[in-house]
């Protein structure tokens, strides 16, 4: 297997909130972007890493698409195919964070999708809130930077409201990866998410300097989530009742 269809994003994460109150915050994770027809031949070269198995670092594929362990390519097909895009025969690449100590929650993970003949199809945001529900934005065509705009459609945060839209710019993945998400209402720029990383090797050196770096990576994840939630709370940001979520599982 050529290196190639594996490798890891020392990333940073940054969301920064303009209304009603401004607040900033920023921290450092490490994703993994991985051919999704060639998770196991990755996993069989690494030590610390495992597919479907626990390991220091592993990718469930329940953690995915259908969550339900069923195949992740049958699924994304199958997604694309319902939005007018036949994908069958690309390359599919996932960009996540690993479970890490048997553990993960990725509050986005992104598939970059690719036609048979090379040519990008799209890319599909997979957005999951802390209640258990999750939704896909898809974003079609060949990301180049440019914003492509997409009507909320899914509860996210109890401090933000449901009336706005995403604007969506994303940087395919290369030396260097962004992906960045602007949220606008009425009211204008309500807040702005992004992920920027530098491509690196993937390899068991590579993993230990992230486990020594960030022992709790994943974990960090969903306490940070909280933690600044609770600050917004502390702060009297306005709190929005969580509506059901989209019946469609793909906007």
């Amino acid at each position: 297997m050529s290196v190639a269809t594996a490798h890891v994003y020392h990333a940073v994460v940054e969301h920064q909130r303009f209304t009603p109150v401004g607040y900033r915050f920023r921290y450092r994770l490490c994703y993994l972007l991985l051919d999704i027809d060639h998770i196991g031949q990755t996993a069989a070269r690494l030590r610390f890493f495992s597919h479907n198995r626990r390991n220091l670092f592993s990718l469930h594929d329940r953690d995915h698409g259908p969550r339900d362990g069923s195949s992740l390519r049958t699924w994304i097909e199958a997604v694309m195919a319902g939005q007018g895009l036949d994908i069958r025969g690309g390359r599919v690449r996932l960009l996540c964070l690993p479970r890490m100590l048997g553990f993960a929650f990725n509050p986005i993970s992104v598939w970059f999708c690719d036609y048979a003949d090379g040519r990008p199809a799209g890319v599909l945001c997979a957005v999951r809130n802390t209640f258990g529900e999750h939704h896909n934005y898809l974003l079609p065509g060949a990301p180049d930077g440019s914003e492509i705009s997409k009507k909320k459609a899914f509860h996210v945060s109890p401090f933000m409201g449901m009336t706005g839209e995403y604007r969506f710019r994303v940087t395919r993945p290369g030396a260097r990866l962004g992906l960045h998400i602007n949220e606008f209402t009425a009211n204008g720029r309500e807040l702005c998410a992004t992920l920027r990383g530098t491509r690196g090797t993937l390899s068991d050196a590579t993993l230990v300097r992230v486990l020594m770096a960030m022992p709790l990576m994943t974990f960090k994840v969903v306490a940070m989530i909280h933690w600044q939630a609770l600050k917004l709370w502390l702060r009297r940001v306005p709190v929005h009742r969580k509506p059901p979520p989209p019946e469609q599982e793909t906007s």
